[in-house]
């Protein structure tokens, strides 16, 4: 059984940062595609980070240069390091994976993705 378990949200002020982590068990692949999604209150789902079969990190305009997305294979485990925090990024946070994908249509087209999180609240104050 696929499980993902994200934590490390929290809240913050903005300018801060904050690690979240997603173990994921049950299914393990060296082609593996992993990534980060939000959905802030009244939104849809967008895709905030995302690491390729090719092991490419892929960034959604809005965070690039702020997060950065990596990955512990020997521990299953994904992480997004969030800096430089904004109001606009409070959102839950899923982590989600599949078996493959390539390049950024990964973050739009985040339905591809086979199994899910149940998310990890962030919220940022001004």
């Amino acid at each position: 059984q696929v499980q993902l378990v994200e934590s490390g949200g929290g809240s913050v002020q903005a300018g801060g940062s904050l690690n979240l982590s997603c173990v994921i068990s049950g299914y393990t692949s060296n082609s593996q595609c992993v990534g980060w999604f939000r959905q802030a209150a009244g939104k849809e789902r967008e895709g905030v980070a995302a690491i390729d079969s090719d092991g490419s990190p892929l960034y959604a305009d809005a965070v690039k240069g702020r997060f950065t997305i990596s990955r512990d294979k020997a521990k299953n485990t994904l992480y997004l390091q969030m800096d430089s925090l904004k109001p606009v990024d409070t959102a839950m946070y899923y982590c989600a994976a599949t078996l493959y994908c390539s390049g950024p249509y990964v973050l739009t087209h985040f339905n591809d993705m086979n199994y899910w999180g149940k998310g990890t609240l962030v919220t940022i104050s001004s």
